[in-house]
């Protein structure tokens, strides 16, 4: 198989909306330095380098333009959809640099579809000093959040930290000293921040700063989602086993929507749409 590079959004069904990413599939990963490098000239927040290995077990990496991420939900939906358009529908095991992600790939009609199980999720309390600084950076007010949902660091394949705003308007002004988020952002080894508004007991809107990346905002982030439905789990927040509703992107002109299964125990489902760009 000769190296190939596929562009598609993730979690859409229309090339208008969702989180563009960057597919590679090679017979072999290439060097990080290589990687790098062709993520940077892609530009997208992700794009997923893939590479077989046995059967239906896959090689698979992600990088930003700036730095390799552990892990990332909306390239490994591309991903999926990239695998089943060429290697047929059915369950792929991805091995990540944070262990193994199994994908279903799945057609419904003309739409190709994907649905990633993530690693264990796991979830951290928010040094307070480090939250005050954080809100700082966003120009947020503690006052401002949803007292029922506390900040929380929150894990799927990538450290995210969760914060729910008390209303949508707050959610919706969303400006921030990049730099200074950035710094505070590596200095805790975060990939994003999960910003959620709780809209009803299973939808949410969501919004991702995604500094660390070199990107302003991420229109759609299956590994933050992930981590939101096993924190939300964990807290006892929401009814188990249940399914999510996260919709993302559209103050950016990217409508995304995530859907995100969380079962009683165990990895994090999250499923979408990708369709070529």
């Amino acid at each position: 198989m000769n190296e190939q590079l596929y562009r598609l959004a993730a979690f859409s069904t229309s090339p208008a909306g969702g989180n563009p990413a960057g597919v590679w599939l090679g017979e072999a990963l290439p060097d990080a330095a290589t990687m790098q490098r062709i993520a940077a000239e892609v530009g997208y927040s992700e794009t997923a380098f893939v590479a077989p290995l046995d059967g239906t077990e896959r090689h698979i990496r992600y990088y930003s333009p700036l730095r390799e991420i552990s892990f990332c939900g909306h390239a490994t939906i591309a991903a999926g959809v990239v695998l089943g358009q060429t290697a047929g529908a059915g369950r792929y095991r991805l091995q990540t640099a944070v262990g193994e992600v199994p994908v279903e790939v799945f057609r419904d009609g003309e739409q190709w579809l994907a649905a990633l199980t993530s690693v264990e999720p796991e979830q951290k309390a928010v040094p307070p000093r480090w939250l005050e600084r954080v809100l700082e950076a966003l120009d947020w007010r503690r006052e401002e959040l949803d007292p029922a949902l506390p900040p929380m660091l929150a894990y799927a394949g990538a450290w995210h930290l969760v914060l729910a705003a008390g209303s949508a308007a707050r959610l919706a002004r969303l400006e921030y000293d990049v730099e200074r988020l950035k710094a505070l952002m590596e200095d805790a080894g975060l990939v994003t921040l999960q910003l959620v508004y709780r809209e009803d007991e299973l939808v949410f809107q969501a919004r991702n700063p995604f500094p660390v990346g070199g990107v302003v905002e991420d229109p759609a982030t299956g590994a933050a989602a992930a981590a939101l439905g096993g924190y939300l789990r964990a807290a006892g927040l929401m009814p188990v086993p249940g399914e999510l509703l996260i919709r993302q992107g559209e103050a950016m002109g990217r409508p995304s929507e995530l859907r995100v299964g969380v079962p009683a125990a165990g990895g994090i489902r999250v499923s979408g749409a990708a369709v070529a760009l």
